[in-house]
């Protein structure tokens, strides 16, 4: 990324989240002295932060691809092949709230898909995340899987709302991304997120996700507009 792509993908990032501190603060009747306040407060926070995550970088993609085997494992949670004979009345479970409706919204329309038709396009694979003890609490997903071009988009769901906000989905989507280019080869993996997720735009970040672009007033939702926000992640050879 270059420096004028660098400052533009800055500029995004600034603007959703101002939008949405805007948005939330909004709902307390925050005045100027109170905004200050904010302010003073996020640089104090950013100094400690900046200084505990000096070591954070894009994880490291091996020269020589070592295929993976499922499940996948990493600290907290594993990553295992989604079976439609055991896993499927769950994972209808967790698409009724809104987190699940997000994830089978389609980014480039307002029209969600079902699960049944996901699972049918032979382009997509699943894998659910689960707990050391096989507690499934979540589902990935590679959609669209283009051999030719070695792309894919992905989702993510924690469905159990118990499970969320624990780290997680970080973890799950490091297996992913790994599993990706490892055994489909994937030289790009791409996914698209709502203007008002910033946690899940912070999450992608940390991940090596840059954000590539906004589209203005992409999706409009129980009569609601929404920007939608595009991400990628390069693989570098």
């Amino acid at each position: 990324m270059n420096d004028f792509e660098t400052k533009i993908s800055e500029s995004i990032t600034i603007e959703t989240i101002s939008k949405t501190i805007l948005n939330e603060t909004a709902k307390w009747e925050f005045k100027t002295s109170d905004y200050i306040s904010l302010v003073n407060g996020l640089l104090d926070l950013s100094l400690i932060n900046s200084t505990n995550n000096e070591s954070k970088e894009k994880p490291k993609e091996k020269s020589e691809r070592v295929k993976l085997d499922f499940p996948l494992y990493s600290k907290q949670i594993q990553v295992r092949l989604f079976d439609k004979n055991i896993d499927i009345n769950i994972v209808q479970d967790w698409l009724k709230d809104e987190a699940g409706r997000w994830f089978l919204l389609s980014r480039s329309s307002s029209r969600g898909k079902t699960l049944l038709q996901l699972l049918e396009d032979t382009r997509n694979l699943f894998g659910i995340i689960s707990l050391p003890d096989s507690t499934p609490i979540g589902l990935m997903g590679f959609l669209n899987y283009d051999q030719n071009n070695h792309k894919a988009e992905m989702r993510k769901l924690i469905g159990e709302e118990i499970h969320r906000g624990k780290g997680y989905a970080k973890e799950a989507t490091m297996l992913w991304i790994q599993y990706g280019i490892n055994n489909l080869g994937l030289k790009k993996i791409y996914l698209n997120t709502i203007e008002n997720s910033i946690r899940n735009v912070t999450l992608n970040k940390e991940c090596g996700f840059q954000i590539e672009g906004i589209l203005r007033k992409e999706l409009m939702i129980n009569n609601k507009y929404y920007d939608v926000i595009r991400m990628g992640y390069i693989v570098d050879d």
